[in-house]
């Protein structure tokens, strides 16, 4: 249920975010979520990506600072309070969020929210007890 997500530290400089997606355009890497967060000297690109491997070989290879975290896909109701009833049941737990981010796909009545939770695993037990859906990396991998 654990989605890797790939963390890459770019110099906040023209052109570097561009750099970057060709890097995985070359490599037929495809993006399937992103997020990105700056400051005034670097920006941090978090991404769920098709062949992760693949794309932490070739992005290091480019002489990027690049990483994995495991993140959690998460359904939620596309309608107003659908985010709030996944992080209500989570604070409710004492299991905080350290960030999370939307995944673009297909219209549907559910919403795929990514989360960065730091107690995953108690996260996961708290969320399918709850009756949240949690897509598996497969699942994510095929939208």
């Amino acid at each position: 249920m654990k989605i890797k997500q790939i963390s890459v530290f770019l110099e906040n400089k023209k052109g570097r975010l561009a750099q970057l997606t060709k890097i995985l355009k070359e490599n037929n890497i495809d993006i399937s979520a992103i997020s990105v967060a700056d400051t005034a000297n670097f920006g941090i690109i978090r991404m769920i990506v098709s062949r992760y491997s693949d794309a932490m070989r070739v992005i290091k290879d480019a002489g990027y600072t690049v990483n994995t975290t495991d993140v959690l896909a998460v359904e939620v109701a596309d309608s107003p309070g659908g985010l709030h009833q996944v992080l209500e049941i989570l604070s409710q737990n004492d299991i905080s969020v350290e960030y999370l981010y939307s995944f673009v796909r297909r219209p549907s009545e559910r919403a795929l929210i990514l989360f960065k939770i730091r107690e995953i695993d108690e996260a996961i037990g708290v969320l399918n007890h709850n009756g949240i859906n949690i897509l598996s990396p497969e699942e994510i991998y095929e939208l």
